[in-house]
């Protein structure tokens, strides 16, 4: 198994600490993986995105030029990554803030209502876990189990009940996708 996985965004959409999410619990489930931000001029506001590779096998490279996945959690991010991704790929479009859609036909597209599964569970900011979410579940690069327990190290000072609130989010992004 090899998922290497571009998430794009704004700075402060959660698209950086999404991705060291995942590849912690890519470590969680006994896999390599690896994890190279990118970032705009700015931060929050700008340009955000990360390489994140999950494998059984060996990380040759943390850059993924020709993903499996991309994730896309803004309207600028689409036309940068599309290009990028693998005939046959699988892209996640948080369909709450993107009203454009790719123009290739050989990949497959999923729509998640991203920031509307997270504002209807209280907060807006966990919109990049409900991705995360349903990355899992068309992929199952990782567990749903993994990336909770990863939770515990990359958040250490998140209080119990955010950490219960991201487990939620995870959820239901899981449950918002086939």
């Amino acid at each position: 198994m090899y998922q290497g996985i571009r998430i794009a965004g704004f700075g402060g959409q959660g698209v950086i600490s999404a991705g060291i999410l995942l590849a912690q619990a890519g470590v969680e489930n006994k896999k390599n993986a690896s994890w190279l931000p990118s970032y705009g001029p700015e931060m929050r506001g700008g340009t955000a995105n990360c390489s994140v590779v999950v494998s059984d096998g060996e990380v040759y490279t943390p850059i993924v030029s020709a993903p499996d996945t991309v994730i896309i959690m803004n309207e600028p991010s689409l036309p940068k990554f599309e290009p990028l991704l693998k005939k046959g790929g699988l892209m996640i479009i948080n369909s709450s803030l993107i009203n454009s859609r790719p123009t290739r036909t050989d990949i497959k597209v999923v729509c998640v209502p991203c920031n509307k599964i997270a504002e209807e569970l209280g907060m807006d900011r966990i919109a990049n876990l409900v991705a995360l979410g349903a990355f899992i579940r068309l992929t199952g690069a990782v567990t749903l189990e993994s990336v909770a327990h990863a939770m515990k190290k990359v958040y250490k000072r998140a209080k119990p009940e955010m950490l219960e609130l991201n487990k939620k989010a995870l959820q239901a992004g899981f449950d918002a996708v086939n």
